[in-house]
């Protein structure tokens, strides 16, 4: 199998290629527009064809490439039913499989970062999950915004992501610490804001984070309802 992780720094986003074998279709799970020329150019190097780009949610760090890719490459746009964005090619339900060439991604409706927030479980032998920013390593994303709830984000954690199994890798959207990957077991035994606690406390918790609004979030959830395709704000002559 082919697998690339891909690190966007600017908003410390994680981007997956996905694909069986050289020739073969390819997915890409978390694209950021910024790095749409780096993506082509792997698509190319691999000698694979891009099949689906997905996101697992709006996004409101960054703006999504899935329409830069639409355009470049003709492939679908997946996101979860929930989604308010128009644009994308084709909505997934709860449980949902997606088949690229061989490759088995289940999608797992996974709410709490925001309302509509979908997981991507690949199956097989060496099964993983891309876990938007539900799941993140030692960690899990906030849930103040987007129509986020602190006690689904327990919900989907604990009863949606944790049942997959302990060997189960996990692959977050985000990380801010240089961290690449995890597993369900490490994350049900030491992640801080999970082990240990009840729903009610983890409630409290997030609740109580009082972080600040993401930087872009203006700009890059209406860019992202429509797939990334938002004009650069031109800056006048003479400034």
């Amino acid at each position: 199998m082919i697998f690339r992780q891909m690190f966007d720094a600017e908003s410390s986003t994680y981007t997956y290629l996905l694909a069986a074998r050289p020739g073969a279709e390819a997915l890409l799970i978390d694209p950021v527009r910024g790095q749409t020329e780096v993506y082509l150019e792997l698509l190319d190097q691999l000698d694979v064809r891009l099949l689906h780009a997905v996101d697992t949610h709006t996004h409101a760090d960054h703006i999504t490439a899935l329409g830069a890719l639409r355009d470049a490459t003709q492939c679908s746009t997946l996101m979860g039913r929930q989604s308010r964005a128009d644009c994308v090619s084709r909505y997934l339900d709860d449980d949902e499989r997606i088949t690229v060439d061989g490759l088995t991604l289940r999608a797992l409706y996974t709410p709490g970062h925001t309302n509509e927030s979908y997981s991507y479980v690949l199956e097989g032998e060496q099964p993983a999950v891309f876990s938007g920013d539900v799941l993140l390593i030692r960690g899990t994303g906030r849930t103040d915004f987007q129509g986020g709830d602190a006690g689904a984000s327990w919900d989907s954690i604990t009863e949606r992501l944790f049942p997959l199994g302990d060997d189960t890798a996990v692959y977050p959207a985000h990380d801010y610490k240089g961290w690449t990957r995890s597993s369900i077991g490490e994350e049900r035994r030491y992640n801080p804001r999970l082990a240990g606690q009840t729903r009610a406390s983890y409630i409290e918790l997030m609740e109580n984070l009082n972080l600040p609004d993401p930087k872009m979030m203006d700009v890059a959830v209406p860019a992202n309802l429509a797939c990334g395709a938002w004009p650069t704000p031109e800056v006048p002559h003479g400034r």
